[in-house]
């Protein structure tokens, strides 16, 4: 299969960006969100956080459903988009929608956007874009009020990295270490190429709430909300496995971890594979054997 063509953009990259409003993009897509998002799309719907997520996702709350009524193309639509009245939680709506057609992708602390495909996404589809105003970048992402969505996504990605941490120090801090232990690893390993419906089925429901619906106040400024869910993960993970004492234990809840931290990575649009497999040869780096 040939690989699918990636476009660098800057920031000054003058484009089409006026959406046609006929809701194309809101057929046949997948959007992932992260807890952050999942809050305020409850908000905006006025409704729990687990009903939300029970009604409008897929694998406990990580990705939006598309099972609404078909466009003519056979496309199903997202449940929170109304064929008469548009997208339902167009105030709260997530980054991904936001940005769509472009993509983001952080390298070495930089970001950059793209879009995928030798044409601009939106000629297919929307052709008529090509009639209206065309923006930069720079004043689309202004306009579509992306500054605390993308915060909220490199927020996530250190609260992903910090539980990667503590399954690191239970794998090399503890008596696993030097107990000659194999199965971690593997886990790891089996962990790296399981599906997000693999990775939900693997969680009980409580570290599945801790996940997308901790325990913490709700907060528009993201940086705010996603410091406090991650002091209250670390807490938890404290107070469940501060007193380990077997091997197995430890074990165990490294793998719990790691399965979380994938889980979370997913919701961020990370890849989740290369991610467990660059941890994975971190941890034989250090002694850790498979």
């Amino acid at each position: 299969m040939k690989p699918i063509k990636t476009k660098l953009l800057s920031e000054t990259d003058v484009l089409p960006l006026t959406c046609s409003r006929t809701g194309t993009c809101c057929h046949g897509n997948q959007v992932w969100i992260n807890p952050w998002e999942v809050q305020q799309l409850a908000k905006t719907k006025q409704i729990s956080v687990s009903e939300f997520c029970k009604t409008n996702t897929d694998f406990g709350g990580i990705r939006l459903k598309f099972e609404g009524n078909p466009n003519s193309t056979g496309k199903k639509s997202c449940l929170l988009y109304h064929s008469t009245n548009g997208c339902s939680v167009h105030v709260g709506r997530p980054l991904a929608c936001r940005m769509y057609p472009l993509g983001r992708q952080i390298q070495h602390g930089e970001t950059r956007y793209v879009y995928q495909g030798d044409e601009f996404p939106c000629f297919n589809e929307c052709p008529e874009v090509k009639t209206l105003p065309q923006l930069s970048v720079y004043e689309y992402l202004i306009g579509q009020n992306t500054k605390h969505y993308e915060i909220a996504q490199v927020g996530y990605l250190e609260v992903v990295q910090n539980l990667a941490d503590n399954a690191f120090a239970l794998l090399l801090d503890t008596p696993l270490a030097s107990s000659g232990d194999i199965r971690t690893l593997k886990a790891w390993r089996k962990l790296s190429i399981e599906n997000p419906s693999s990775l939900f089925l693997n969680l009980e429901e409580d570290w599945l709430k801790a996940l997308i619906n901790p325990t913490v106040d709700y907060n528009e400024d993201p940086t705010i909300f996603i410091e406090q869910h991650n002091e209250y993960l670390q807490q938890k993970i404290q107070a469940c496995f501060g007193s380990l004492t077997t091997i197995k234990e430890f074990s165990d809840a490294a793998i719990l971890l790691m399965n979380m931290a994938l889980y979370l990575a997913i919701s961020i649009g990370a890849n989740s594979k290369e991610l467990a497999e660059h941890w994975i040869e971190v941890a034989k780096e250090h002694g850790a054997l498979e």
